[in-house]
């Protein structure tokens, strides 16, 4: 085994040198617009530009340089309407389809006439992408800048959770479509696999986002390992002559407070820029309880990014990134009355290399790499009860990905390959102090200490293929898999879609065969031998095997007279071996586990209203039935659990995540040209919950109001419906500043919002009372 680590090191070690080479950094379905203003002399014009998508909800406003050039990168591919007005000089409306990695080169000239002038223009601006081989849910820079505030550490989350087919379960862990632990974010073309909520990695603020384009079905082929959804995240701006950038200022309830500001620097073919941010909150993890015990926290991150432009057709990125959050463990009543207290703290520092090289007009090649270091530390103190927990857990990642793309008129093609190899170190140990509490043959003190590689590599194709008003996207993915097991696998995808003109309405069908890698948290814990003596008479561990499936949705798309868009899809998933976790003998520590199969089905649909009358706003419905089969396929069971676990040989039960019915609507109406109000509401039908006591246990234990929000008959929480509302505008604007300002009421109905109820210290989630917060953002 020190020979296999050893070596696997060296190769590691290998790859980083190797990734010393240029290699690129950038959202991965988007295109690049390079666009020449001139005069009709030819002579180069220095002119405002706005560039807008309905379909896409995109809209900028950006300037052309001296040399009258303008690059605008990480545009969703789509249709954009280019609009230039100069003065003295005829205004120019254009079309541009944005549909391949390539660079679309566009030359303006702008005219002496009095008159407008309309170049290829349509009639009207698309709601509809006709283009877009599935549905891909997009979240605009003007959405991310009106968002409701969010608490410190899951402003992202909270924007994804608007999103029709997903939802919370714990402290802000993203569940897309029923699935547990398997969403991936792509931060600028770097995949994260592992759990980014609060409780378990640093935060990525909503701040630092330009735009968001999000996979539940229809998911490409250059994507694997963590499948229940896909969040394309750009952070990158478009440069601009002179130093720009913006600050951030918000505070509020629970004594929340954070601040944010970012800067950049563009001159010839160089760009530098920077950001900072830190923020503090009395709540920021979900409590066990309504009174909010024991629950601050402290976030910072500092971050600095630089880009070249080398030759017309060559580009390197360089970014470094180091994030902190420090925050404490909620306690129950028990546990507050002993002076528990119990705290924890994420620490990262990612360094990411890149570089684009464009060979012509139909061929560019792109290489990504990125270095992390990532530690999560959990401690107790002497008055913690039943249990103190001491953890110190991270790992160290290497990852390598580069691409071709080739263009050949209405196809375009995609080779890639993957490798990510990830060092886990992970100890763990615990001083049991109530015996009462456990099962009389449980040891009063444990200890783990353990590491190992994970390895994994891929290689993928794609082929988008335009067809008159078709639209097809074939894909083949290969993943190989290396930690406790050794597995690997063939994945093909499918998207077909076809729009009709006529009557601005679409359909589209998506077929992804899946293979989901285990969470590794805590995973060499559970599978190790030593856990053997936790309960050595009651005990299963069986490996934790990846998760294979079947993901199809079919959908629709309409709009209506350009006002209204209606999105609308049913889905089905079927999964074998799938991913769950459970928890180490009461404590916080998860760990993977898997069960023999799961079936999610369910529908989806969202009303869009982008501007019309002055009023915006969207309204959405989820439908969701999720079960999963025994026998227990993979993990740690001790004692009782284990007992259940051998025994239950068939039969099935709800998910963890399965609640039937979510409604999400926010509108906004635009007061005066400057001013707006918006009002919000969200309904939850309730997700289920197992729990070994009676209501007098919970009474005892929880309140008076958390009993009140648990159904024991039907085995859910009771419904919520939670209500919002915002006010904002822009106080000041210049030509080159401006400033807005925001304040959102939040729970406006003072639910107690129950989100989960597991029992003892094992999985309930409170959601924050009636709230409120003031956020300031200055642009310039």
């Amino acid at each position: 085994m020190k020979f296999k680590i050893e070596r696997a090191r060296k190769y590691w070690l290998q790859i980083l040198v190797f990734m010393l080479a240029p290699l690129l950094a950038a959202q991965t379905n988007t295109g690049e617009l390079r666009l020449r203003v001139t005069d009709q002399t030819g002579a180069a014009v220095k002119t405002a530009v706005k560039i807008s998508s309905e379909a896409n909800q995109y809209r900028t406003n950006l300037s052309t340089n001296d040399d009258g050039r303008l690059t605008v990168q990480h545009m969703p591919f789509g249709v954009y309407q280019i609009q230039i007005e100069q003065e003295g000089l005829a205004e120019i409306t254009k079309n541009v389809e944005i549909h391949s990695s390539l660079p679309i080169d566009l030359t303006l000239a702008l005219k002496l006439q009095p008159v407008k002038e309309v170049v290829n223009v349509n009639a009207k601006a698309a709601l509809i992408n006709p283009e877009l081989a599935g549905s891909v849910s997009q979240i605009s820079e003007s959405e991310i800048q009106n968002r409701l505030t969010a608490l410190p550490g899951r402003s992202l989350q909270d924007l994804i959770n608007t999103q029709p087919g997903w939802l919370y379960e714990g402290n802000a862990v993203l569940h897309p479509r029923g699935s547990e632990y398997q969403t991936q974010f792509v931060v600028d073309g770097i995949p994260l696999t592992d759990n980014r909520s609060p409780s378990f990695g640093p935060e990525l603020g909503a701040e630092e986002v330009q735009s968001l384009s999000i996979y539940t079905a229809g998911i490409p082929a250059e994507y694997g390992r963590k499948m229940g959804g896909v969040v394309e995240l750009n952070s990158q701006r478009d440069p601009q002559s002179g130093f720009h950038g913006d600050a951030v200022f918000s505070g509020g309830s629970f004594a929340s407070a954070g601040a944010y500001a970012q800067g950049q620097y563009a001159w010839k073919h160089s760009t530098l820029g920077a950001s900072a941010s830190g923020s503090m909150t009395d709540h920021y993890l979900n409590p066990v309880v309504p009174q909010n015990y024991s629950n601050t926290g402290t976030l910072g991150d500092f971050s600095v990014q630089s880009e070249t432009e080398l030759r017309p057709n060559d580009r390197l990125n360089l970014s470094v990134r180091h994030e902190i959050a420090r925050y404490d463990i909620p306690n129950e009543f028990v546990q507050q009355s002993a002076g528990q207290r119990q705290t924890a703290d994420n620490i990262e520092t990612m360094g990411i290399v890149s570089y684009e090289h464009i060979f012509s007009s139909r061929v560019v090649a792109d290489f990504r790499g990125m270095v992390r270091d990532n530690g999560h530390d959990f401690d107790s103190n002497q008055n913690s009860t039943p249990i103190e927990v001491f953890q110190n857990n991270g790992f160290r990642e290497g990852y390598f990905k580069g691409t071709v793309v080739a263009d050949k008129k209405s196809q375009e093609w995609k080779f890639g390959i993957e490798s990510d190899n990830t060092f886990l170190r992970e100890n763990f140990r615990y001083n049991i102090t109530d015996a009462s509490q456990f099962d009389p043959n449980t040891p009063l003190k444990f200890s783990f200490g353990g590491t190992r590689p994970q390895l994994e590599q891929s290689a993928f194709a794609q082929d988008l293929l335009r067809w008159g008003n078709w639209t097809i996207n074939l894909g083949l993915r290969w993943d190989h898999y290396q930690l406790l097991l050794n597995r690997q696998a063939a994945q093909p995808r499918i998207a077909v879609a076809r729009y009709f003109p006529r009557s601005d309405f679409g359909l589209h069908f998506a077929y992804d065969r899946v293979f989901q890698t285990p969470d590794f948290e805590n995973i060499l814990l559970s599978s190790s031998a030593a856990v053997m003596s936790l309960d050595p008479t009651d005990f299963l561990r069986l490996p934790v095997q990846p998760s294979r499936g079947n993901y199809y949705e079919a959908g629709l798309t309409k709009g209506f007279a350009g006002k209204m868009r209606l999105d609308a899809n049913y889905f089905r998933r079927l999964v074998s071996n799938y991913a769950d976790d459970d928890q180490i003998q009461n404590t916080s520590v998860s760990f993977p586990i898997a069960f023999r199969k799961s079936v999610i089905y369910g529908g989806e649909a969202k009303l869009e209203v982008p501007d019309w009358r002055h009023f915006s706003g969207t309204l959405s419905y989820s439908y969701m039935v999720g079960n999963a089969w025994f026998p227990v396929t993979g993990g740690l069971f001790l004692g009782a659990d284990a007992n259940n676990a051998l025994s239950n040989t068939s039969g099935h039960f709800p998910v963890s995540q399965d609640q039937r019915n979510t409604i999400r609507g926010r509108l906004r109406y635009q007061i005066l040209p400057r001013f707006w109000t918006a009002l919000g509401a969200q309904y939850n039908s309730g997700l289920p919950f197992e729990f070994d006591g009676d209501p007098q246990t919970v009474l005892a234990e929880y309140g008076p109001h958390v009993l009140d929000r648990l159904n024991f008959e039907q085995g859910r929480i009771k419904p919520a419906f939670l209500v919002n509302a915002s006010i904002g505008g822009e106080i000041y604007k210049s030509d080159h500043a401006s400033m807005r300002i925001q304040a959102d009421g939040q729970n406006l109905t003072n639910l107690l919002d129950l989100i989960d109820f597991g029992g003892l210290f094992s999985g309930n989630a409170i959601g924050p009372s009636r709230s409120f917060t003031l956020r300031l953002t200055a642009n310039f």
